[in-house]
């Protein structure tokens, strides 16, 4: 059975991620302009993920700073989703926590049991639902057609009443898709898949093992009987990242090949699995480096590198497939 044919996906997400990490003063400008309508052209992309931070203090602090800088404004954040619209990009709204002391949101956590004068899980959520309801909001007046609730929590993803409580508040104020972005390895940990609509997780998995983590993924997307899609997934233009494709930080020269070598392995895998709806690939920033300068890039930005093509072709070849058009000659 494919998943993705007789859902509210309505076809293949041929996404990118863009605007990572929302830095205020930056998404409303010529520059962010020009990379969006660049990535459009580039990779034929038909979803984009609008994609920026909110901090909190530590990964034990309970209130998310959402409306302060450095997390862009609500203004821009609105032109961004108009931008996309204009462009003919569906549009995943996708509000993310980072911790201020740079310590990964995956480690955000505290005592399952309250204590006092500690910090406390329902603190916390207060916080963190606040910050979503207000974006929620606006995915609704500005017609994203999805919401990604979370991204990569770890820690947080055991505290499944919380959970529930939240994507059942959002759903009174959002009419849309309603996904949680699960971070690698973690597909089969999360025990309320089924309150959302559709399934996604970070696929940045080794270049040799994607065959291993599709048969793990696999019954689990089945058990629950949902869409499923990459939110994240892809791999620096740099010497041994294709192993290690989540370590942004990873040492190594500037390498074009290895990076397309992964895209080509990725693409080639999931593919033949009619259960993957496709990826919002990672990512596509609002400043772009000169096309000139790609070669010395080594970030995962594919913008004028070998892997452009690749996606593009992938892409359009597979949202032809699921739009059930004639492959092109």
């Amino acid at each position: 059975m494919n998943l993705m044919r007789n859902n509210l996906l309505e076809g293949y997400i041929g996404g990118m991620t863009w605007g990572w990490t929302g830095i205020r003063g930056t998404w409303n400008t010529p520059e962010a302009g020009h990379s969006m309508e660049e990535m459009v052209k580039r990779l034929g992309v038909n979803w984009t993920a609008v994609t920026f931070a909110a901090l909190q203090d530590t990964a034990h602090s309970t209130e998310i700073h959402f409306a302060e800088e450095p997390t862009v404004t609500d203004e821009e954040v609105r032109h961004a989703i108009a931008s996309a619209k204009r462009l003919g990009l569906r549009v995943c709204l996708k509000p993310v926590v980072n911790c201020a002391d740079g310590t990964w949101r995956a480690h955000i956590n505290f005592f399952d049991i309250d204590v006092p004068c500690e910090p406390k899980w329902s603190e916390w959520f207060d916080s963190y639902t606040r910050f979503m309801l207000h974006y929620a909001a606006m995915a609704e007046e500005t017609g994203c057609e999805m919401l990604c609730i979370g991204c990569e929590m770890v820690q947080t993803d055991r505290r499944e009443r919380e959970w529930r409580e939240l994507i059942r508040q959002v759903r009174q104020v959002y009419s849309g898709i309603v996904t949680y972005n699960c971070d690698k390895y973690q597909e089969g940990q999360v025990a309320w898949w089924d309150a959302v609509d559709v399934i996604s997780s970070s696929g940045y998995y080794p270049i040799d093992s994607w065959e291993e983590q599709l048969d793990r993924i696999e019954p689990v997307v089945r058990r629950y009987g949902k869409p499923f899609f990459f939110m994240e997934a892809g791999c620096p233009s740099r010497t041994g990242s294709s192993r290690i494709p989540n370590d942004w930080g990873l040492p190594g020269d500037p390498n074009e090949d290895e990076q397309a070598a992964y895209y080509e392995r990725m693409f080639e895998a999931c593919a033949s699995r009619s259960w993957v709806g496709g990826f919002m690939l990672w990512d596509w920033p609002a400043a772009l480096y000169a096309p000139g300068d790609a070669a010395g890039n080594d970030d995962y930005c594919p913008y004028a590198k070998k892997a452009e093509g690749l996606i593009r072709d992938h892409y359009t070849a597979q949202i032809r497939e699921f739009d059930g058009l004639p492959a092109q000659p």
